[in-house]
């Protein structure tokens, strides 16, 4: 998908057109986003060093509640507040020692982001619940998912896009050079699509939403970022069209696990950029770089697409996140989906 032409662009004397819109920014190798360990610092030295020209800001769910996936977007919503409960997190009235606990380590990790990267300058990625999965996840104060209340889901949606949208911007007051990509995780879409979540009971299944439902409401949260966003899913069944016809500037999936290839080179075809994770996220004894960069050579061969725009079309990740890794694996992984992306270059 291009970038929109922003109307207040400078114009071109010569054509009296607007200019081009800057290229979306995107690197050969990025993480996905979790990581093992505690330390934020630590975490981000890692990533500049291993994925120097595509990182991430780490996320580091082995600290405990408020660091999980579900917590840690949950610390960016505006005017909504969450807590723990035995059955998971839930929307309460007011926001309690759960959730501040969330915020307190969103606001390290942003601290360290500045002490370990504040010099750097090229594209960076943050990561954060899509509004599928956030609504999938989060109870109503009743106890039932909000992802049945289109109410609730139209409120979780629009805060978490005005939290992010603040996130993008206190990055970059950190990090003047990075620029900017959101990740939406929505791991849960699948199951939201097929009917496959549970019930609060545990003894049913909740309806399945239908997929124009879900594309408007995902396409309402893509577009009102105002920076390029890539749809994450790991899962069985990405539904990679939707997320396309979306808005999003990439989709992210496990490589191994898709086979609608239609889908693929109707996202190639439209510019969409794609994110494939090309190395398991646990540890398992890994190729050489060049036979990974190689399985990714075939596949693009049996897409039909010229080998040339390879390297282009694509930034390189793990399958899914990295924090069931060992220290050691995390690194190795990514290490591997950086030398792996060497080798797509033309010779």
């Amino acid at each position: 998908m291009a970038p929109p032409i922003d109307p207040a662009a400078p114009v071109d004397p010569s054509t009296g057109e607007h200019a081009a819109p800057t290229p979306y920014p995107w690197g050969p190798a990025t993480g996905v986003g979790s990581l093992p360990g505690a330390d934020p610092a630590e975490a981000l030295r890692t990533v500049t060093g291993e994925l120097p020209d595509f990182p991430h800001l780490p996320e580091l769910p082995g600290r405990g509640a408020g660091a999980d996936l579900l917590g840690r977007s949950a610390a960016l919503l505006v005017d909504l507040a969450v807590d723990l409960t035995p059955a998971g997190w839930r929307l309460v009235p007011r926001a309690g020692i759960d959730q501040r606990r969330a915020q307190e380590f969103l606001a390290r990790d942003l601290d360290a982001l500045h002490e370990v990267a504040g010099s750097y300058a090229g594209p960076f990625k943050l990561q954060a619940a899509g509004p599928w999965t956030l609504a999938a996840g989060l109870e109503r104060p009743r106890g039932d998912r909000a992802v049945v209340d289109p109410g609730a889901r139209r409120d979780l949606a629009q805060s978490l896009a005005e939290g992010l949208a603040a996130h993008v911007a206190a990055v970059t007051a950190r990090v003047p050079g990075a620029q900017v990509v959101v990740q939406l995780d929505e791991p849960s879409l699948p199951a939201v699509l097929q009917g496959a979540l549970p019930t609060a009971s545990g003894f049913g299944k909740l309806p399945a939403v239908e997929a124009p439902v879900v594309q408007q409401e995902l396409a309402a949260v893509v577009g009102a970022l105002g920076v390029p966003v890539v749809v994450h899913c790991c899962a069985n069944r990405a539904p990679l069209e939707l997320f396309r016809a979306a808005g999003a500037a990439g989709v992210s999936f496990d490589l191994g696990l898709v086979q609608d290839l239609d889908a693929i080179g109707t996202a190639v075809d439209a510019g969409t950029h794609l994110l494939p994770g090309v190395v398991p996220g646990t540890d398992a004894a890994l190729p050489a770089p060049q036979a990974i960069a190689s399985r990714l050579q075939a596949w693009w061969r049996e897409l039909g697409f010229p080998g040339e725009q390879l390297h282009t079309a694509v930034t390189l990740t793990p399958a899914c996140g990295l924090a069931g890794a060992t220290p050691g694996y995390a690194r190795t992984a990514m290490t591997a989906v950086r030398e792996a992306a060497r080798y797509l270059l033309p010779d």
